[in-house]
Formats: C-alpha cells, sequence, structure tokens
C-alpha cells in the first residue's frame, strides 16, 4: 500500500474562530496518526478569514507537539515571502525539537494576493530566484564548513527531507534536475498533473537526497456513511472556491442542500475544472475512487484534503478514507 497523508489548512468555520480551528487542527492530528496516516502538512496562506495556517512553522510545532510519530511539515512554505536562512533556521529547530518528523516543502507564489505579498515585504517577482533560493536553502542545511560566514543555528548538519511542490512544470523541471521530492497540486490545479508527473520522472537526477523520483499527488477526498450525505458535505467547498472567485473569501460556510441555485454555469465550470480530481461519496464509493485514482497515476504516495464544516463530519470522512486505503491494500 502506498502511504496515505493528510493536508490541512486550518479551515475557520461559520459560527466558529481561530481557536476552535487549532483545536480541531491539533485533535485531527491526533486521529490521523492512529488511522494510519503517513503525513499531516500545514499550508501557508495569508490574508483570508478561512485560513488560519499563516503562521505555518509555528502550528508544524503544535502538531508535533500533540503527537508522537506522524511526520509533520509544511505543504508549503512559499518561499518567494522568506529568506532562505530564515527558513533554515524555523526547520532546523523543528527538526531539532521532534527528530525525523519534520517536512519542508517549498513553493513560489505568494500564496495570497499582490497586496498582502507586498505587506510581507518581499515581492512577486522574487518567484523568479526560486531555484537560487531553494539552492541557497539547501545549503544551510549541510553540516557547516570551517570559515563559513552565515550558518543556519539550528540548522546545519540536520536533516530536513525538502520537497518542492507546484501546479505546472516549473517545479516538476526542478525537482527533477536537484534530485528532490515532488509533490502536485492535483487537488486545485490538475490541469498540468500527467504532463508534470512524466516530465519529473523522465528527467529525474539522482541525489544525495533520493536516488529515485518520487512524488506525491493530493486528491480531494469527502466521504461519509452514503453518497447523498457526501455530496451535500462536498458543498462547503463548491461554495469557498466560488466565492473565492467572486472575491468574497470568507469563513468556510456550512453545506446547502441545492448548490445549483448557488453558482452560475460559468461557476460551475470553473469548479469542476479546478476540483476535477475529487473522490465524493460513501465507503464503496470512495474506496473505488482512490483505487482508480491511484491506478490510472501511480504516486509514490498519496495526500487527501477534506473542507467540511462540520468537525466531527471531516474526523469521520478521513477515517473512512483510512479505511478504504487499507481495504484496497487487502484486495
Amino acid at each position: 500500500m502506498i502511504p496515505l497523508s493528510l493536508l490541512d489548512l486550518a479551515p475557520v468555520c461559520e459560527g466558529s474562530d481561530i481557536a476552535a480551528a487549532f483545536a480541531n487542527m491539533r485533535d485531527l492530528a491526533r486521529h490521523a496518526e492512529r488511522w494510519g496516516y503517513h503525513r499531516y502538512w500545514l499550508a501557508e496562506h495569508h490574508n483570508m478569514p478561512g485560513i488560519a495556517s499563516a503562521a505555518t512553522s509555528v502550528l508544524i510545532g503544535h502538531v508535533a507537539g500533540a503527537t508522537s510519530t506522524i511526520r509533520v511539515g509544511a505543504g508549503g512554505i512559499m518561499l518567494p515571502n522568506h529568506s532562505p536562512l530564515q527558513v533554515a533556521e524555523q526547520f532546523g529547530t523543528l527538526a531539532a525539537l521532534y527528530p525525523d518528523r519534520i517536512d519542508l516543502g517549498l513553493g513560489r507564489a505568494p500564496g495570497t494576493d499582490q497586496a498582502t505579498a507586498r505587506a510581507l515585504r518581499r515581492y512577486f517577482d522574487s518567484a523568479e530566484q526560486f531555484p537560487q533560493d531553494v539552492q541557497e536553502l539547501l545549503r544551510y542545511f549541510d553540516p557547516a564548513q570551517p570559515g563559513q560566514a552565515v550558518r543556519a543555528v539550528p540548522g546545519a548538519g540536520i536533516d530536513v527531507p525538502v520537497w518542492l511542490l507546484g501546479s505546472s512544470l516549473f517545479s516538476a523541471q526542478l525537482a527533477a534536475a536537484l534530485g528532490l521530492g515532488f509533490a502536485f497540486a492535483s487537488h486545485f490545479a490538475p490541469d498540468a498533473m500527467d504532463q508534470a508527473l512524466a516530465l519529473y520522472h523522465r528527467d529525474f537526477q539522482p541525489s544525495r537526497y533520493l536516488r529515485q523520483p518520487y512524488a506525491m499527488l493530493a486528491l480531494n477526498v469527502v466521504a461519509a456513511d452514503n453518497d447523498d450525505e457526501a455530496r451535500y458535505l462536498f458543498t462547503t467547498q463548491q461554495q469557498a472556491f466560488v466565492n473565492l472567485r467572486r472575491g468574497r473569501a470568507g469563513l468556510v460556510p456550512p453545506p446547502i442542500d441545492d448548490i445549483e441555485s448557488f453558482w452560475e454555469p460559468h461557476e460551475k465550470a470553473g469548479v469542476e475544472r479546478a476540483l476535477a480530481c475529487a473522490v465524493v461519496g460513501g465507503p464503496r464509493t470512495v474506496a473505488e475512487g482512490i483505487a482508480a485514482f491511484v491506478k490510472r497515476h501511480r504516486p509514490d504516495e498519496l495526500m487527501i484534503t477534506a473542507n467540511i464544516h462540520d468537525h466531527g463530519k471531516r474526523l469521520r470522512s478521513f477515517e473512512l478514507a483510512a479505511q478504504a486505503m487499507k481495504g484496497i491494500a487487502a484486495a
């Protein structure tokens, strides 16, 4: 069975608040560890009321401290927003506190809008320096050399697996050239998935980090006790995507009975394209959908995510997904 991992955005739901989002995050991580999930990743976003994972490295420490075996990491840190040295120090600190459990995924988007990118004191055109920034960051994790003018303390000589994230061919090419793991954002931008995977596997150069390519794909999975309930719960994520495109990003909305009355035809088409990599249904539907996705795309690891308003039903969804993966492996 390929490893099954979990992506969380610390969602802040309507009728709730950020403190509850963090408590739910910790609770989900503890359950995920018991259910056999391999990794628990958090993603950096800014100026989005429904996503509370802006201080990603802080929350990684919170989750790692609440668990004992599951790997915890960033999926990812948006490197143009930070200096490579600061990221190396933060993740060197985390890896010193929680040895052999911390992952660092890197993205080159700002994770926000242009005004917020400027407020972060880093500019989007710094994404052009992404390859150089990645290599600088990797060097900070090397053992410190005599006379080295700048070193990461903590960080130097600490093993922190570095991944590159992407939704296009750029990061696939860079991950292949540097011999790093590659995670594709198929959960919201699947268009270039097959091409990016093919390029990554074709051009991969063995490195001291990896001897062979290792690709992870993200998949939306909303599971419930039956198909109708799962489709109802999925309307939360569908609404959130439409609201974002309307420029009305807000808290995570509750599900609705009639999604067709909510969106316009062009909005529906856009959401269905963005969320094409989604498995929504009861236990059997979910097991069949995950099995088909894995068989078709052959990832080395699967990372699932679910934007569900009710925390208890979100827990149930991830539990059913884990059960489905175990059933697939047994079959």
